[in-house]
């Protein structure tokens, strides 16, 4: 069976099963099972490739000895083994078993059997098998499904905070240029998209030894605050052959004091989309100075990301259009942005990029830290020539950008010009205008409606003519009904 079709068999099982309320439920159950499973198949190729490794996962919880045999236990036997042992084993693995076990049990925290029938537990279970993580083929394409029930997330509620359109991310990555040995960090990771691209990009252009590889896995940073995405995380880590995803912690990168990221801790890329349009928890503000207090988690998350960067570090972020007109804090953060880096470029998307999570304007941020910003080059990403907007069934892809990335230009992009879709602006213009960076494109003609006298006449003509219009509806409906 292709695995595109296994994938829907498994959720087609989960539907019957009482327990299972809903695409977020379905797909953390989905998840805690795929990940068993994985790290098995990855624990026994590990086993044969380095001597002396062993599991971290004890042996009666491995998938290879409660799952693997298709006649093996079920119903009632295999939910409470799921329930009272497998669970409360997998949350209490003790840190001494070794980075991969702190890796169980941070994804076992706050994940949950919802399954109640234990007879279809083993319907997917048995399913679950016929996957071959091993197999390289079989993980490629597995990818591709997994990729597809990480966009499944924009239909499970709240959950579709956490998924950055495929195209975006890559994108961005591909603007950035990520090379080994340069310590990558997403402070608010989602399901690892940003992570996958990067680690995707420098496989295709710089990783060409073993020791390549080790290096590029070990420069890797990220952080989630909440449990199923930092599943989901880990999950996409592991099926992307990294073998020790314990980078990836499950914490708030905003409970941390600002002032207690040191020098040591400075990274030299930032790739990321941090949560925006939601508050922080009571005191959180606390942990940053006077001037950039806010509950406001984009803007918590701007502040930190300048003090992040190395000098000559860079960053992609994604940002909302409040984050470019606002005031107030967001006046002081885009202060500091433009004296300690260099924001060279915005990118602006339409509404409908990251439909249905949020139909808002957003924007790409890409800035080098170390030198004040003296140019702001802007480029409008339009939707294309007949269609309306982006949707769930025609998204944003990546061929959609490649007109920003030919006019990108090199290294040093001396060789931008300005055009229909590109316009700069100095930094004087835009500290004149309070640092405000919602600057529309000039080269859009607004079309010219009138004065608003003659706007306001035009209005008062036609109340007047629906009136009319309403009072002849009267009079119709008066004579029909005294016939």
């Amino acid at each position: 069976m292709a695995v595109s079709k296994l994938v829907k068999s498994i959720q087609d099982i989960m539907r019957k099963d009482v327990g299972v309320d809903g695409d977020a439920q379905r797909i953390s159950q989905l998840c805690w099972m795929f990940f068993l499973k994985i790290i098995d198949d990855q624990d026994q190729e590990l086993e044969l490739l380095k001597d002396g490794y062993r599991s971290p996962v004890p042996p009666r919880l491995q998938w290879r000895n409660w799952a693997a045999d298709p006649e093996g236990i079920t119903g009632e036997e295999l939910v409470r083994f799921v329930n009272d042992t497998l669970f409360p084993k997998l949350k209490k693995l003790r840190p001494a078993a070794g980075p991969r076990a702190n890796v169980v049990r941070d994804v076992f925290e706050d994940a949950y059997n919802y399954m109640k029938s234990g007879q279809l537990i083993r319907q997917v279970v048995n399913k679950i098998n016929d996957i071959d993580f091993n197999n390289l083929a079989e993980r490629q394409h597995f990818g591709d499904i997994y990729e597809q029930i990480l966009n499944d997330l924009q239909n499970a509620g709240n959950a579709g905070e956490y998924y950055t359109p495929r195209a975006v991310t890559s994108f961005m990555t591909q603007m950035i240029d990520p090379k080994l040995g340069e310590t990558l960090f997403d402070p608010a990771c989602g399901t690892g998209g940003f992570l996958t691209c990067a680690m995707r990009h420098m496989r295709e252009n710089y990783v060409k030894r073993p020791e390549d590889e080790a290096t590029m896995q070990a420069s890797l940073r990220a952080v989630e605050k909440k449990p199923l995405p930092h599943m989901l995380a880990v999950t996409n880590m592991l099926l992307h052959s990294v073998e020790d995803p314990s980078f990836l912690r499950h914490d708030n990168t905003l409970a941390r004091p600002y002032t207690s990221w040191g020098k040591k801790e400075r990274v030299d890329i930032v790739l990321t989309n941090p949560p925006f349009g939601g508050k922080e928890e009571d005191g959180i503000e606390s942990n940053f100075p006077q001037r950039f207090r806010t509950r406001e988690t984009a803007d918590l998350f701007l502040a930190l990301i300048i003090r992040l960067l190395k000098p000559g570090g860079r960053a992609a972020v994604v940002l909302p259009d409040g984050s470019l007109f606002g005031e107030g804090v967001k006046t002081r953060l885009k202060e500091s942005l433009m004296k300690e880096c260099n924001l060279h470029t915005i990118v602006r998307l339409p509404n409908s990029v990251f439909r249905p999570d949020a139909s808002i304007g957003t924007n790409l941020l890409f800035f080098e830290k170390g030198e004040p910003t003296r140019e702001v080059w802007f480029w409008e990403h339009l939707v294309p020539q007949g269609q309306k907007h982006y949707s769930m069934t025609r998204p944003i892809r990546l061929e959609h950008l490649a007109d920003c990335a030919a006019w990108w230009g090199d290294a040093e992009r001396s060789d931008r010009e300005d055009g229909e879709r590109a316009w700069k602006v100095s930094a004087e213009e835009i500290k004149q205008r309070g640092y405000n960076l919602d600057v529309k494109n000039p080269h859009t003609e607004v079309e010219y409606f009138g004065t608003p006298e003659k706007l306001l006449a035009e209005l008062n003509r036609a109340e007047e003519e629906v009136n009319q219009v309403r009072e002849q509806l009267k009079e119709v409906l008066i004579k029909a009904l005294l016939r």
